[in-house]
C-alpha cells in the first residue's frame, strides 16, 4: 500500500514540474485568467455606481447659471463631455449613443421675475432612451434642490428617510471574481487533460505507462493531487490581485476557501479526466469538450447572476456541475458562510463527483 501511494507522490511532482516548466502551460493556467480578471474587474469594479454620459450647453451667463453647471461637472453621477460646441454637435453625438442625454441651461436662466430668480433646464434625450433622460431629469432636479432651498420653505409634511442596512449587499465585483475563479477552475480542470492526455496518447506515453505497474486510480488521483496544487497557485495570484487592484473585501476563512476550491478542482477535473481520456485525439477531444463547458459559462452564473436569468432557467441551471461550486466560492468570500453552511452545494458536488469520476474509470482510455 505505501508503494502504490509513493507511486502517486512522484507522478503528482512530475506532473507539477512538468507544469511550471512549460512556459505556455504557465501562460493559459496562471497569467490567461489575468486578463479576463482585468477586464471584467475594469468593467464591474468601480461597484454599483450609476453614471451618464451628458453634454451641458450653457446659453446664460448668470452666476445661478454657472453654479449649476460646476455642480453637474462636479458630480460624480455625470460624465461631462467638455469638448461639445454646440447643440448640432451634441445631437450628431447622442445619434451614435455617444451621449446620454443634453442637458441645455436657456439664455434667461437666473433671471429675476417676480422678485426672484427663476429658469427652466431643457433634458433633451433621443426616444428610444427615455428611461436614462427621465433618470437623468430626476438627478439634474437634485442639483437643483440647493438653489431652491435657499428661494422657498422646502420643509415637506411627507419625508423617505434612508436608514442603511446591518447587511451590506454584493457589489458588482463580487460576482465578477466569483465567477472568474469558476471559470479559471474549467480552464485548470477540462482544458488542461482535455489538450494534455490526447498528445500524451499521440506520443505514446500512456501505452507505455501501461506497461508498468501504474494503476488507473493512481494516475487519475496524482493528477489531482498535482491540478489542485497548481490550482492553488494559480487562483491565490488571482485572489492577490483582486485585492490589491480591485479591492475585493474577502469576508470568508482563507483556509475554508482553500478547502473549497480544492474540492471544487477535483469536481471539474473528473470531467476533463473523462473527455480526455476517453479521446482519442484533439478532434474528438474538443467538440466534446466545449459541448460540456459552454453551457456552464452562460447558464452557471459564471460571467453574470443567475437571478437576472427566468425563473425556469434558475431552477434548470442550479443542477449543473459548476453552479454550486460559483454559488460556494460566492458565499464564502462575499458572506463568510462556513463548510457547514454549504450542505446543500457540497451535496450536489458530491454526487456530480461520484458520477463522473465513476464515468472517467470507465471510458478511460490508454491509446
Amino acid at each position: 500500500m505505501k508503494k502504490a501511494w509513493y507511486t502517486v507522490y512522484v507522478f503528482t511532482m512530475l506532473n507539477t514540474k512538468r507544469f511550471f516548466r512549460d512556459r505556455l502551460a504557465i501562460f493559459f493556467g496562471v497569467l490567461f485568467p489575468l486578463i479576463f480578471l482585468f477586464v471584467f474587474g475594469g468593467i464591474s469594479g468601480g461597484g454599483n455606481n450609476l453614471s451618464f454620459n451628458v453634454a451641458v450647453l450653457n446659453n446664460a451667463t448668470s452666476q445661478p447659471a454657472t453654479q449649476l453647471v460646476n455642480s453637474v461637472n462636479g458630480s460624480k453621477t455625470f460624465k461631462v463631455a467638455k469638448d461639445v460646441t454646440d447643440m448640432a454637435d451634441a445631437q450628431e453625438r447622442m445619434s451614435r449613443s455617444q451621449l446620454d442625454a443634453i442637458v441645455i441651461i436657456p439664455k434667461d436662466f437666473g433671471t429675476v421675475q417676480a422678485g426672484r430668480p427663476s429658469g427652466n433646464v431643457t433634458i433633451s434625450y433621443s426616444p428610444n432612451n427615455e428611461q436614462a433622460g427621465n433618470a437623468i431629469a430626476t438627478l439634474v432636479q437634485n442639483e437643483l434642490l440647493p438653489f431652491n432651498a435657499k428661494l422657498v420653505d422646502t420643509d415637506l409634511p411627507y419625508k423617505a428617510i434612508p436608514q442603511a442596512s446591518n447587511r451590506s449587499s454584493l457589489q458588482a465585483f463580487d460576482y465578477t471574481f466569483a465567477g472568474l475563479l469558476g471559470f479559471s477552475i474549467i480552464g485548470l480542470g477540462i482544458f488542461g487533460p482535455v489538450n494534455v492526455f490526447p498528445e500524451l496518447k499521440k506520443q505514446g506515453i500512456l501505452r507505455r505507462l501501461r506497461t508498468t505497474s501504474l494503476k488507473v486510480w493512481q494516475y487519475f488521483v496524482s493528477t489531482m493531487l498535482s491540478q489542485a496544487m497548481i490550482g492553488l497557485v494559480s487562483l491565490s495570484v488571482m485572489f492577490i490581485v483582486a485585492i490589491t487592484v480591485f479591492h475585493l473585501h474577502v469576508v470568508g476563512n482563507y483556509v475554508e476557501i482553500a478547502l473549497f476550491l480544492i474540492l471544487s478542482i477535483f469536481l471539474i477535473l473528473g470531467m476533463g479526466l473523462a473527455i480526455g481520456g476517453w479521446a482519442k485525439n484533439e478532434r474528438q477531444a474538443a467538440p466534446l469538450s466545449n459541448i460540456v463547458v459552454f453551457p456552464m459559462l452562460f447558464l452557471s452564473g459564471t460571467f453574470f447572476p443567475r437571478f437576472l436569468m427566468p425563473e425556469w432557467l434558475q431552477h434548470l441551471s442550479a443542477f449543473l456541475p459548476l453552479t454550486p461550486v460559483i454559488d460556494g466560492i460566492r458565499l464564502i468570500i462575499t458572506e463568510g458562510a462556513h463548510l457547514s453552511d454549504l450542505l446543500p452545494q457540497l451535496g450536489l458536488m458530491a454526487i456530480w463527483m461520484a458520477v463522473i469520476y465513476f464515468i472517467a474509470f470507465k471510458v478511460f482510455r490508454w491509446e
